[in-house]
């Protein structure tokens, strides 16, 4: 198809955006890979693999069959690792367990296996388990065998009938000391296990947590590795049945699974014992603390707040791109059809999502970097900020999933029709994002356990205790006066945030107690307080990802220019989640309803003066248009001429007339000749 001046177009509005840039866009893509060596890492790492010829599919995945989509995704999957494993070279660009978790997680990894990987969960799961749980000698008998890929494993936790409420977990191991074995069994259809990537029929082992008993007590739910399936015929094996749940909403090649046991034998020593251990005769030692057993899923949640913003980075790099190409309607009546990126109400829909990326990068960084200070202290038996960090990986977990999906979605509605097309990638895109709401702790669950440190911090603090780092502001201060009328500066906002929350808090904590005082029990006082405490928790999280955007901003090496373009992007996200949300902000005295005013009219010059550098800042996320993948996003502007060459693709357009109409719609037609 030749090209068109409306392809001509459309690339030379790209360029002209590109050219109006700021700032630099180089020191942005380094400031989010870390620094410039993981900038040339990345890109290594991506030309590798985008340059190999396997990874390429002979059709779009939409078009295959249930079973050929997962084999196209497996073959994939199963190439990366033994690529991996081969290669020297890519070991030293990705490194070890980190390294090919992050892979796996990333643009790339997504990308290359686009539809669902069936090794997602033996990486970011299994092995993570072993290591997080097992003892050095679990270490060495399991870890080299799951590297190499001779055994694939996942992690089967949520049942039918139960899942982030783990306490409810219905599996029973009870151990059996005449043959030093436990005694897997599924009690009930609720007990089955239910959702695990990877479980319906790719792994052959799983990490699987169930109620532990020994000597007639149960002590509640613990990780044991078990076998499935035969290591050389891939049978499941006696006393196990599993296979996959069924098409679901996205990421259909992942076979989830559904598992159940029926009296199924295991070794003790299967039992991962690096903090609670079964003797021999049947003694159960206890861990040092409860708490230890948090590390492996406050990993996997951070790691998914990187996930997320990363989804977020190609659905709004698509969304503004096709903005900046896509004309339409008369803004002046005869004059020639604008960029809909002209529009205001297309700026409110992208511009604070490119802002959002930047509050979840700073913000996750900043609870990976806790991450790695409270896993360093607990080797020195300090576990004093293992609850502080417990707290903030749910809360950002929940923050960034559903900011991420919201975003995505606004996303695909900012492109109009063609935004629902699967060659657009945002309806993939989305499908992926929005599972992180409910997988690895459902927001609403997550909410709540924040909203519990809240209101256990919030009385701490009534008594005189010192509070950790991110629930500080809940010590009770001096009266101030209220300065924010006339000083509406970054530090006022984030000031602002802290008044609200602190309010809310307050608030909540004093409704609480008088139900308890009235005679409620606490857990039904609790449950009637739950909206509003969900509600806290949310804001809380919001001042966290504020606090931490204006002071990686502050704190980033790169020029001004730069730092401006960071600095007015970190500013409508404070003035666009105030407006969003005022009446938290008006009710606690925060803010006036002047206030308000003034940051409505500064919010539309915030978009007016971020909209000339909005390409170039999607354009400085560096995504590779393998990996955005999308006829609407690519980097050229080429969109119309990439629309039609993928509608020519269907299968349906490879016969001019479908079998179809001679089954079904001629003899219709003609009946009544």
């Amino acid at each position: 198809m030749a090209k068109t001046s409306e392809n001509h177009q459309c690339m030379d509005d790209l360029k002209a955006e590109r050219e109006r840039c700021s700032f630099n866009k180089h020191e942005i893509t380094t400031l989010l890979d870390g620094g410039e060596d993981k900038t040339k890492q990345r890109r290594k790492i991506e030309k590798v693999f985008l340059s190999d010829p396997e990874f390429l599919d002979a059709t779009r995945p939409e078009y295959l069959s249930h079973e050929d989509r997962y084999a196209n995704e497996l073959r994939k999957a199963c190439h990366m690792i033994r690529k991996f494993n081969e290669d020297e070279e890519i070991q030293q660009l990705v490194g070890q367990m980190d390294g090919i978790r992050t892979l796996m997680g990333s643009g790339l990894g997504v990308a290359l296996t686009k539809d669902g990987n069936p090794l997602a969960l033996h990486f970011i799961m299994f092995m993570p388990s072993i290591m997080g749980q097992g003892t050095v000698e679990q270490q060495g008998e399991w870890m080299g065998r799951a590297w190499s890929g001779e055994i694939i494993g996942t992690y089967a936790q949520t049942e039918l009938g139960h899942g982030t409420f783990l306490r409810g977990l219905e599996t029973t191991a009870t151990y059996d000391p005449s043959t030093e074995e436990f005694v897997l069994h599924s009690p009930t259809i609720t007990s089955t296990k239910w959702w695990p990537g990877g479980l319906g029929k790719t792994a052959n082992y799983a990490v699987v947590m169930a109620q532990l008993y020994t000597r007639g007590r149960c002590h509640g739910p613990h990780p044991f590795i078990v076998q499935l399936r035969d290591e050389e015929t891939h049978q499941s094996l006696p006393g196990v049945t599993l296979g996959e749940i069924g098409p679901r909403l996205g990421m259909n090649t992942n076979d989830n699974g559904f598992l159940c046991f029926s009296h199924h034998r295991i070794p003790r020593t299967h039992l991962l014992m690096k903090h609670s251990q079964v003797l021999q005769d049947g003694t159960y030692v206890r861990p040092a603390n409860d708490k230890l057993a948090y590390g492996t899923m406050v990993f996997v949640r951070v790691a998914i707040c990187f996930d997320t913003y990363r989804q977020l980075q190609r659905a709004v790099t698509i969304a503004t791109r096709y903005s900046a190409i896509r004309r339409q309607s008369e803004l002046v009546p005869g004059q020639p059809e604008p960029q809909i990126l002209e529009y205001q109400t297309q700026q409110y829909k992208i511009l604070p999502l490119i802002a959002t990326v930047f509050g979840i990068h700073f913000a996750a960084q900043s609870v990976w970097q806790t991450y790695n200070d409270v896993t360093g202290s607990i080797h020195d038996g300090n576990l004093d900020l293992l609850p502080e960090l417990h707290t903030l990986s749910c809360g950002l977990k929940a923050l960034s999933s559903s900011d991420a999906a919201n975003g995505v979605e606004t996303c695909r509605l900012s492109c109009g029709g063609h935004g629902y097309l699967a060659s657009s990638n945002l309806p993939r895109i989305y499908t992926t994002t929005t599972a992180a709401i409910t997988y690895e702790g459902e927001n609403t669950v997550m909410w709540l356990q924040v909203a519990r440190y809240l209101i256990k911090s919030f009385r701490e603090a009534r008594q005189g205790h010192r509070l950790h780092h991110s629930v500080s502001y809940l010590t009770p201060r001096p009266a101030s006066t209220h300065a924010l009328q006339t000083n509406l500066s970054n530090a006022a906002l984030v000031e602002a945030f802290r008044v609200a929350v602190s309010h809310l808090v307050g608030e909540v904590a004093a409704r609480l107690q008088g139900q308890c005082d009235s005679g409620m029990v606490f857990e039904h006082a609790w449950n009637a307080c739950s909206v509003q405490l969900a509600r806290c928790a949310q804001v809380h999280i919001r001042y966290f990802t504020c606090e931490e955007f204006l002071s990686g901003v502050e704190k980033a090496e790169v020029s001004e220019a730069t730092r401006g373009v960071l600095m007015r992007l970190c500013r409508l996200y404070l003035v666009f989640h105030i407006i969003g949300n005022q009446g938290d902000f008006l009710r606690s005295g925060a803010l006036t309803p002047s206030d308000m005013t003034t940051l409505e009219e500064e919010l539309a010059t915030l978009l007016a003066a971020l909209r000339p550098d909005a390409v170039s800042l999607v354009d400085s996320f560096d995504i590779h248009d393998r990996i955005l993948d999308s006829t609407l996003g690519c980097w050229d502007g080429n969109v119309y001429e990439r629309m039609f060459e993928e509608a020519k693709k269907s299968p349906l357009n490879q016969k001019d007339v479908p079998d179809a109409y001679y089954k079904y719609l001629r003899p219709l037609m003609k009946a009544s000749l």
